[in-house]
């Protein structure tokens, strides 16, 4: 398959689409970023790689980290995570206060914030640092030595994320977090702040791909990898979850700095960077892209 022509076709069709959609301003470090930014990645199991337009250029993953912070905690945790959180769609926005009182404490799922927090609870409860273990986990999944966190948006987060305080808070009251809420919240921050590209998120995913294995070994079990992957296709793109998976066809996970990674179980990982949001929170031209990518491939899960 000529993955290289199939992404070139795509990003011709794409650039028209790409100054709709809205950036995420409300963090104001992501406001600045180029509208027109394109970027599409793929990394398959045969070792192949293709990419095109600003492929090479890093990015804040912000929710994509939630991913690598739920592998570390199903690392460590196993089963036993899932009395803190739960594995169902969220069907409301991904910083919902009401849902978490009405449901005691629990989140829904590990991909919406108050999951996110928990999760980040948890890897900080089994490994102290957990800005270094998630960077350090990136870099070994990427391949590239030098992906580091963007501290300006670590910090803007920081100054500005009075929602997220609230549900971190939320969750302290009902017992749902071990360590004090602005430790999780400042590793939180942090994960989201993660700069990678199309390029080393696409490397970086392939352990999905594979069913647990990366290049240098096992990361996870093969089962724990079905899990990640039914979450990513029923909770990874927040409430648009049904339209992205009758649209692409695929598990992904997205973040509002644009970027949504999407996994073939035993065949590829795609990435797309596209900075315009719709009204969910996911990359408008992005989910486009997947769309085109699914078909001109004829790959999905289904």
């Amino acid at each position: 398959m000529d993955y290289q022509q199939i992404l070139e076709q795509i990003h011709a069709e794409i650039v028209p689409t790409l100054p709709q959609g809205r950036i995420a301003d409300y963090i104001p470090q992501l406001a600045h970023v180029n509208q027109r930014s394109f970027g599409m990645a793929v990394c398959d199991t045969q070792g192949r790689f293709a990419s095109v337009g600003d492929a090479d250029e890093r990015f804040s993953i912000q929710s994509i980290s939630k991913v690598f912070t739920l592998t570390l905690a199903m690392q460590r945790e196993g089963e036993r995570l899932w009395q803190r959180v739960g594995r169902e769609p969220s069907g409301t926005s991904f910083n919902s206060l009401v849902q978490l009182e009405f449901e005691l404490g629990i989140p829904r799922n590990p991909f919406i914030n108050a999951g996110a927090l928990v999760v980040t609870d948890v890897v900080l409860s089994h490994l102290g640092d957990a800005k270094a273990a998630l960077r350090d986990f990136a870099r070994r999944l990427s391949g590239a030595a030098d992906v580091d966190y963007d501290y300006s948006v670590a910090a803007s987060e920081a100054r500005l994320g009075y929602r997220n305080s609230a549900l971190a808070n939320f969750l302290k009251s009902f017992g749902n977090l071990e360590n004090h809420p602005e430790a999780v919240l400042d590793a939180y921050f942090h994960h989201c702040a993660l700069a990678m590209s199309c390029g080393e998120l696409s490397r970086a995913f392939m352990y999905l791909a594979r069913h647990g294995s990366n290049s240098d070994g096992a990361v996870i079990t093969p089962g724990q990898t079905k899990y990640i992957n039914s979450l990513m296709l029923t909770c990874g793109t927040y409430d648009a979850v049904g339209d992205f998976a009758y649209r692409v066809g695929l598990p992904g996970k997205s973040g509002v700095g644009g970027g949504i990674v999407a996994v073939m179980p035993g065949m590829f990982s795609v990435c797309v960077w596209a900075p315009g949001l719709n009204a969910s929170g996911n990359s408008l031209a992005g989910t486009r892209a997947l769309e085109r990518f699914a078909t001109l491939t004829g790959q999905s899960i289904f």
